[in-house]
C-alpha cells in the first residue's frame, strides 16, 4: 500500500507538472504576441492586428486539444485571463472587432462549465460586442446542461443572462420567458434575500412576456440587468440609451446608485 501511495503521488506530481509546463509554454508564447499587439494597436495597422487575432484563434484551438490531466479549472482560469487582456485592448478591438470572443469561451465552457462569473462576460462580449447572440445562447445552453446536474448557488444568473440575450438580441420572447421561468425556479430553492429577489424579478419578467411578447417593461428589466452588471462605460451608455428609448427612466442617486423606473405604458 505504501508503494502504491507513493506511486500515485508521483503520477499526480508528474501530471501537475506537465499541465503547468503546457500552460506556461502557451503563456510564454502569448506574452510577446500581446506586447506586439499593444504596440501595433497604437499605430493602427489593420493587417497586423488581424493577423494577431487569427493567431489568437489558433492558440485557443490548440488549447482545446491539449489534455488537462484533471486541471480543467486551471485551464479555464488561464484562458479567462487571456480573454480579459483581449477584451480590454480597446484600440485593437476598434480595428479587429470582437470575433475571437466566442473562441475564448468555447474553451472556458468546455473546461469549466461551472465558472459562473465567466458567463456575464460571455453574454456581454459575444452578444453585444461581437454581434453573435446565437453563439452566446448556444454556449450558455451547453454550460447549463452541465450545471443542471448539480446546480451551484447563484447559477440561476446564467438563465437570466440567457433570457436577456434571447429577448434583446434574438427577439425570441417565448424562449426568453422560459429562461426567466427557469431562473425563478432555480432561485426559489434558496432562502437568502438575493435569491428571493432574483426569483421575484425573474417571475415578474416571465409574466410580462406571457401577457405581451413585446413587453417594454420586460425589455427595460433586461437592459437594467445589463446596466447593473456592466463592465465598461460603453455598455453602460448603451443600456441607459435603450432604457430611455423604451420609455424607462434612469435615476442616479446621490450615493451613486442606479434606480430604473419602468415605462408608464407596456
Amino acid at each position: 500500500m505504501l508503494y502504491k501511495s507513493r506511486h500515485d503521488i508521483t503520477q499526480l506530481i508528474a501530471r501537475y507538472t506537465l499541465t503547468l509546463l503546457c500552460v506556461l509554454s502557451i503563456g510564454l508564447l502569448q506574452v510577446p504576441q500581446l506586447n506586439k499587439l499593444t504596440a501595433k494597436a497604437k499605430t493602427f495597422l489593420p493587417e497586423e492586428l488581424n493577423k494577431e487575432a487569427e493567431a489568437a484563434k489558433l492558440r485557443l484551438n490548440l488549447l482545446q486539444t491539449l489534455p488537462s490531466f484533471g486541471f480543467d479549472n486551471l485551464f479555464a482560469d488561464w484562458v479567462f485571463l487571456g480573454f480579459a487582456q483581449y477584451f480590454g485592448d480597446d484600440s485593437a478591438r476598434q480595428v479587429t472587432g470582437y470575433n475571437v470572443s466566442p473562441d475564448y469561451f468555447e474553451v472556458i465552457v468546455d473546461r469549466d462549465p461551472k465558472f459562473l462569473k465567466a458567463y456575464l462576460f460571455l453574454s456581454n462580449s459575444i452578444s453585444m460586442y461581437a454581434g453573435m447572440p446565437e453563439k452566446s445562447v448556444a454556449l450558455m445552453e451547453k454550460g447549463l446542461k452541465s450545471i443542471a446536474k448539480n446546480p451551484l448557488p447563484k447559477s440561476y444568473y446564467v438563465w437570466r443572462y440567457k433570457g436577456t440575450d434571447e429577448l434583446l438580441f434574438l427577439g425570441d420572447a417565448q424562449a426568453a420567458r422560459k429562461s426567466f421561468e427557469k431562473a425563478a425556479e432555480w432561485a426559489s430553492v434558496y432562502e437568502d434575500p438575493e435569491s428571493k429577489n432574483v426569483a421575484a424579478i425573474s417571475r415578474q419578467t416571465a409574466q410580462f412576456l406571457a401577457r405581451n411578447p413585446n413587453s417594454k417593461s420586460a425589455q427595460v428589466g433586461a437592459w437594467t440587468m445589463i446596466l447593473q452588471n456592466a463592465v465598461d462605460d460603453r455598455t453602460r451608455k448603451i443600456a441607459i440609451s435603450r432604457i430611455e428609448v423604451l420609455g424607462g427612466k434612469v435615476i442616479i442617486t446621490p450615493e451613486g446608485g442606479v434606480q430604473v423606473q419602468l415605462p408608464e405604458q407596456d
